[in-house]
């Protein structure tokens, strides 16, 4: 007979056994002793300021790692703060665990009192149950194994009467993980498109999230079929090395690289959602013959039409299809000199001419960033922001490899930059985490700066000051001077950031640079917060829409 403990003891030391990550959280009533169950069975804790901040760390941290970390949060108004972030986890398909207490059955009077699983289930993510004590267990364990294997983003509710109850414990009463079987495709569709390949003159392979684990597999499959490599944003930095792969597709990427894969006559993508901003609304693939490949049937055809569907896992049809074409001898496809010398001229942003905006006491948010990509390490993590300067960090700085980039823009929610990036560099403290933002996503989330602090994380925030929601200006200034409730009065971000213990600088040009080298000459033990004046205009990404191009050309109308 084993020790009776009780059933929120017995949830930490659960999710303890099954290999939980890390846990980032707030702590209430309602989650405290099965919190401090998990961190006394050795699972590390980092304790945020926000349950929002808790829930994109964690996202951050498992994308790096491929490891279920938990988030943390108390019953009812926790859980309801951590929304936007498990929303955001739940479009990427995270595999996350959230621990939420929740208040007993049937007690809809308490203040905290609300449909959790109604809640959740609204967002996308899973909703799970601890149902009673003599269930609690195997319902942590299934629901551990649901984020795991099935890449969900789970949320557990735990009713603190249920918690209170007690339970034998016994390390053997915990069901086993398991281990995931890749799904195989099936021969026909192998063999299709493998076809697709020998018939195809100037191919493209676009790896997305899903391809993480099949970096070798479309290197190869490239080479055997003469294909261009490139990326979602979601896996940015995949091909990272490989002389015949641009840096990204879609939005963030070059006109140059646009155009070569704009040309190309079959786009085959491997775990990616071809959605509007990989596609560029489409554009990209309308010459093209699409093929999708994806171990998710309902991924298939999501966004757009294609033209072959292949269910199965990217690594295992990447080798299979290589078998096929390489038993048939070589082929050149798109990789021509000519070819590779334009890949090379427009892999990456630094590379391309512009024209820098002046304004006077201003930087130019170009010139900036390509000057802080030759002065940052390459051995970072970049994290950007939402807004009219996400592409700013999000296309410039470039990145050593896939998990040296995280962008928390599935749900288009702007102020989840800096909760991000704590989360990317708790999980590679080895790299540098670089955070580019707006100074008003900055400001819904500047409280984590705290928890940074606490951490001794050495990380950079770049925070691109525009003194407004960047984005609303652009978009209306063309239509109305009206623009008060989207412009702000100037803040001093540095004094703030050293408040909160960071060291700080604030940048009007380039010379004010100084500090930015001196903070990594020296121990890097605290954030590093350049409070960047930009020039207020529209990024290149938003000068794409013709309105916004018009609207900074002219002045705005009342």
């Amino acid at each position: 007979m084993g020790a009776r403990i009780t059933v929120a003891d017995a949830i930490g030391r659960t999710v303890a056994a099954l290999g939980a990550a890390h846990i980032f959280g707030v702590v209430g009533s309602g989650n405290f002793h099965a919190t401090n169950a998990a961190i006394a069975a050795g699972v590390p804790f980092t304790a945020t300021r926000h349950e929002m901040g808790a829930a994109t760390m964690a996202d951050a941290y498992s994308r790096a790692t491929g490891r279920v970390s938990i988030v943390s949060v108390h019953q009812g108004c926790g859980l309801t703060n951590a929304l936007t972030g498990i929303t955001e986890a739940a479009k990427c398909h995270t595999p996350i665990l959230v621990l939420a207490g929740d208040t007993a059955a049937g007690d809809t009077t308490s203040n905290f009192h609300i449909d959790q699983d109604a809640a959740v289930l609204a967002i996308g993510a899973t909703p799970a149950r601890i149902r009673s004590a003599a269930t609690a267990i195997g319902d942590t364990a299934d629901a551990f194994r649901l984020a795991l294997h099935e890449r969900r983003t789970v949320v557990l509710s735990m009713p603190v009467d249920i918690q209170d109850d007690s339970v034998e414990w016994d390390d053997a009463r915990i069901p086993p993980a398991g281990a995931h079987a890749p799904r195989a495709a099936d021969a026909d569709s192998i063999a299709r498109l493998a076809e697709l390949f020998s018939s195809a003159e100037r191919p493209v392979i676009v790896g997305g999230r899903g391809a993480w684990r099949a970096k070798a597999e479309l290197r190869r499959l490239a080479a055997a079929s003469g294909a261009l490599l490139t990326t979602s944003a979601a896996a940015r930095g995949l091909f990272v090395g490989d002389e015949w792969a641009l840096d990204i597709m879609g939005g963030f990427a070059t006109e140059g690289a646009a155009r070569l894969i704009a040309d190309a006559d079959v786009i085959v993508g491997f775990g990616v959602a071809f959605n509007t901003w990989t596609t560029r609304n489409g554009a990209l693939l309308e010459r093209a013959t699409v093929a999708q490949v994806d171990d998710r049937e309902e991924a298939v055809g999501l966004h757009r039409p294609v033209d072959l569907a292949v269910l199965g896992d990217a690594a295992l049809v990447a080798a299979a299809v290589a078998d096929a074409l390489e038993a048939g001898g070589p082929r050149t496809g798109y990789r021509r000199p000519e070819i590779g010398e334009r890949v090379r001229a427009v892999r990456y942003w630094k590379d391309q001419p512009f024209e820098p905006h002046e304004e006077p006491g201003r930087i130019d948010a170009q010139s900036l960033v390509n000057a802080l990509d030759a002065l940052l390490p390459i051995e970072r993590v970049v994290v950007p922001d939402g807004g009219n300067v996400n592409c700013y960090a999000g296309a410039h700085l470039r990145v050593p490899d896939e998990q040296g980039y995280c962008i928390p823009l599935s749900f288009q929610a702007i102020g989840m930059g800096l909760a991000a990036g704590i989360g990317a560099g708790v999980a590679q403290p080895h790299r540098l985490a670089v955070v580019g933002t707006g100074d008003g996503s900055f400001m819904m989330s500047l409280v984590e700066l705290d928890t940074a602090v606490r951490l001794g994380l050495g990380m950079v925030v770049i925070v691109f000051n525009d003194e407004a929601y960047g984005a609303e200006v652009n978009l209306f200034q063309g239509e109305t001077a009206r623009l008060d409730t989207v412009r702000f009065p100037e803040t001093d971000l540095a004094a703030v950031a050293r408040g909160f213990g960071c060291d700080a600088v604030t940048v009007r040009r380039l010379d004010d640079l100084g500090p930015v080298a001196a903070w990594l000459n020296g121990p890097r033990d605290r954030p590093l917060l350049i409070d960047a004046k930009i020039v207020r205009y529209p990024s290149w990404m938003m000068l794409r829409n013709s309105s916004i191009r018009e609207g900074a050309e002219a002045p705005a109308r009342v």
